[in-house]
């Protein structure tokens, strides 16, 4: 489904040293990134990579939330590309604070925040042949959601058929511990924001047109997005 539409100048993203934004889930286990404590603890404070982020503070910010319904495990952050690490950077914008926009060329998600900033995620996106680009909103939001494959992925790939009254909520789930429904005019597009449990898809197209973030980062991005956030993906 192509969803064309007026698309935002999102103009240039430029890194700036300010790690460990106000991310609520990281907030929840009371690690501030980059403090001299959380480095002294693992030994590493001379251990950090040329943008800054350390191991050590990869390992805590992508550590795993046990007080989630699934408890959900550690990422194994040797698999992610340091660059997919969650950010905040410098982006030029005329969008307003709290607007989402995906760009599926570099493999980013962006939240927008003040001052010029946005909170960055690496993120996987559609394969060649199921992108699309425009602007939509999100519907709903949906926790541990039900996920039932449209009939095209059935027609697509048979064994789906076998969910075709929805998949529970859970670990296995496609749609993981968190999912934003994207719609247009009233109308749910079939594509979501969703959490992924794979770290490799990061940085790759791997999907039939949604967009994956790995789960810590989309528990952060869930909690921050209400209903109707505008959301725009730009052309890869």
């Amino acid at each position: 489904m192509n969803m064309n539409g007026r698309t935002a100048d999102a103009g240039r993203a430029d890194e700036v040293a300010v790690l460990g934004h106000r991310a609520g889930l990281v907030s929840r286990r009371s690690f501030l990134v980059g403090s001299a404590v959380g480095l002294g603890a693992f030994g590493l404070a001379g251990c950090a990579t040329p943008d800054g982020l350390s191991l050590a503070e990869a390992q805590k910010l992508y550590g795993p939330v046990p007080e989630e319904k699934f408890p959900i495990p550690a990422v194994d952050v040797s698999k992610v590309d340091r660059k997919y690490y969650r950010r905040t950077v410098r982006y030029e914008t005329e969008e307003a604070p709290g607007t989402i926009i995906v760009d599926p060329g570099n493999y980013y998600v962006y939240r927008i925040e003040e001052d010029g900033l946005a909170t960055r995620y690496g993120a996987n996106v559609g394969r060649d042949g199921f992108r699309w680009n425009g602007e939509a909103y999100v519907g709903r939001k949906g926790e541990w959601a039900t996920w039932t494959p449209p009939k095209e992925m059935i027609q697509r790939q048979p064994e789906a058929a076998k969910y075709a009254r929805g998949m529970p909520g859970g670990l296995d789930n496609p749609l993981g511990a968190r999912t934003l429904y994207l719609y247009q005019n009233g109308a749910y597009t079939l594509y979501t924001i969703y959490a992924t449990s794979d770290p490799e898809s990061i940085g790759n197209g791997v999907t039939s047109g949604c967009v994956g973030l790995l789960s810590q980062d989309m528990i952060d991005l869930y909690d921050r997005t209400p209903v109707k956030t505008k959301v725009v993906v730009l052309p890869a």
